[in-house]
């Protein structure tokens, strides 16, 4: 068998695609917080009092990883944890007057880093990029969650 083109693959150019990320983000917005705590802190600054397994979904982190995050987060004194008064079986998570501080700081190097990342792109090349790989991203959660049915390409 010939060897493949992998540039036609697309879990290459994804995992691709994730080392610059990576690379971009650990030189350009932070070495502490990574991009999925960065997520999880975001999704808090706009929604105060979710419980854990919302976040998760929103950002969209399985519950082992979702639950690490939140842990470093906490220890880091950036979001509170409260019970639940309606039901203590689950906590609220808020950011911290300190973690609002990390968002905003971060918020900032993080769209500069997107300018950097996303150059070689024209504006409207971004819009229909952003469309498909968000469409891809979606069917592919429908493969890590195939109960649940995932909308059909318009």
């Amino acid at each position: 068998m010939a060897a493949v083109d992998l540039t036609t693959h697309p879990g290459h150019l994804a995992r691709r695609l994730q080392q610059a990320h990576y690379l971009l983000w650990n030189t350009m917005v932070s070495e502490e917080t990574t991009s999925p705590q960065y997520a999880v802190l975001n999704t808090l600054v706009a929604e105060p009092g979710l419980d854990q397994r919302t976040v998760g979904e929103r950002v969209g982190l399985d519950r082992s990883t979702v639950a690490e995050v939140v842990g470093r987060l906490d220890r880091r004194g950036l979001i509170d944890k409260v019970r639940d008064p309606q039901d203590g079986r689950r906590s609220l998570l808020r950011p911290t007057d300190e973690g609002v501080r990390v968002h905003r700081r971060l918020g900032v190097r993080t769209a500069r880093m997107n300018q950097v990342f996303l150059a070689p792109l024209a504006p409207d090349e971004r819009t229909v990029f952003f469309d498909l790989i968000r469409r891809v991203a979606d069917a592919a959660e429908g493969l890590r969650n195939p109960a649940e049915p995932t909308a059909a390409p318009g």
